[in-house]
């Protein structure tokens, strides 16, 4: 196995290479290098820029959307079309693109109109980051003007009320196979406190949730979505990720990806029984509807991620880390130095993943593991899975 660029984790179980991940040409010619007979592209930036159209142009199965697909994270414009083609219930939104228009928009989105807040979103990619929820209106539209004024438009959404879900679906055009519903936790802080983060920790499965709900998010969002893509010519081929608030009147969506998102992939598939790669191949060569049923480890998962000094902001990187191999520690922003020590190299250090027999059982295992873990000046959620743990999460109406 191969991994590009990787970090102090994958150096230890793959050969890693240095390339420039958005690049379709590099990327094609280290898979031709290495003879990869599967190429998973994993972060959206890549998939954005058409890197999966280059890997299978040269012949290569690639698990990951198309360029055009991939607009279903890229545009967030483009996501809300196809939404309101499907029929799929989602925030109503306004695209702003003319800072004259802004505080006209912010009046109609924000507590005057009704809501509990204004919800302010980059249309592009931004890591997670470009999104700004908040009741107070300076600061609503300071987040709008800062993106107007760098070129990007805004889009404007009404809030979402109710407990969100992550579900996760391989897809190859109209076959759609899910994964375990998650929920993760997007701000830095404990009760959901601060900005907004790339996602501080998740947990699965959702004790409140009952399976009809998830069977009803993958019949009325994820497939008539997917079919829509097929219909516009852009069919999706890889991993569907539905962002979404269970309100009073059904599952509504926030936001889709095209891609794993981070840290439920990494609570998702603790619990995965089934072999993850043959799962991902016969999406990419179009066997995905000939696969079995999932199979899934009893119990619950928690991922609770271990961040740097200063994230979300610029992160203090170049720091030793001591306890970063214990087991069920995963890495994400590390590097290893010569003389062998592991450090920081990016804001989201760590992701520390717990099993157990339940909840409880499993949030106990990860912040155990975390116990042995030492970074200066990181910093990580106290409450990851704490509110279902205690059955404090419940449906609206």
């Amino acid at each position: 196995m191969s991994v590009a660029p990787g970090n102090a984790g994958t150096a230890s179980i793959a050969d890693q290479y240095d390339l420039d991940v958005t690049s379709g040409d590099a990327v094609v010619a280290l898979a031709e290098r290495v003879g990869a007979d599967l190429v998973v592209i994993g972060p959206e930036v890549p998939l954005v820029l058409g890197v999966a159209d280059a890997v299978r142009a040269a012949g290569i199965a690639c698990f990951g959307p198309t360029k055009d697909a991939a607009r279903i994270e890229g545009s967030k414009a483009f996501a809300k079309d196809v939404m309101a083609a499907a029929g799929v219930r989602t925030a109503g939104s306004e695209i702003v693109d003319n800072p004259a228009h802004l505080d006209a928009a912010l009046d109609r989105f924000g507590p005057p109109a009704g809501q509990r807040a204004w919800v302010v979103k980059d249309d592009g990619l931004a890591a997670g980051k470009g999104v700004v929820v908040t009741t107070d209106r300076d600061a609503a539209r300071a987040h709008a003007a800062s993106l107007l004024d760098a070129g990007h438009p805004v889009l404007l959404e009404s809030f979402l009320d109710g407990p969100e879900v992550s579900l996760f679906c391989v897809v190859d055009g109209e076959t759609v196979v899910p994964l375990l519903p998650a929920q993760d936790f997007k701000r830095v802080g404990d009760g959901d406190t601060g900005p907004n983060t790339g996602g501080m920790g998740a947990y699965t499965p959702l004790p409140w949730l009952p399976a009809e709900v998830t069977r009803q998010i993958v019949d009325e969002v994820v497939k008539p979505v997917a079919a829509e893509m097929v219909r516009r010519g852009s069919a999706f081929s890889g991993l569907l990720y539905a962002g979404l608030a269970i309100t009073s009147n059904g599952p509504a969506v926030v936001e889709f990806n095209c891609r794993f998102g981070d840290p439920e992939t990494q609570a998702v598939l603790a619990l995965l029984d089934s072999p993850l790669g043959q799962l991902l191949r016969a999406a990419a060569t179009g066997d995905l509807a000939g696969r079995p049923p999932l199979q899934w480890r009893d119990g619950s998962a928690v991922a609770v991620v271990v961040a740097a000094e200063n994230y979300p902001g610029r992160p203090r990187v170049g720091d030793v880390i001591h306890g970063s191999d214990a087991a069920g520690v995963l890495h994400a922003g590390t590097a290893r130095r010569d003389d062998g020590s592991v450090v920081s190299s990016g804001g989201r250090v760590l992701s520390v993943v717990g099993v157990g027999a339940d909840l409880a059982a499993a949030r106990e295992s990860a912040y155990h593991t975390i116990a042995g873990i030492r970074l200066p000046g990181s910093h990580f959620r106290h409450d990851i899975g704490q509110a279902a743990a205690e059955g404090r999460i419940s449906l609206p109406g």
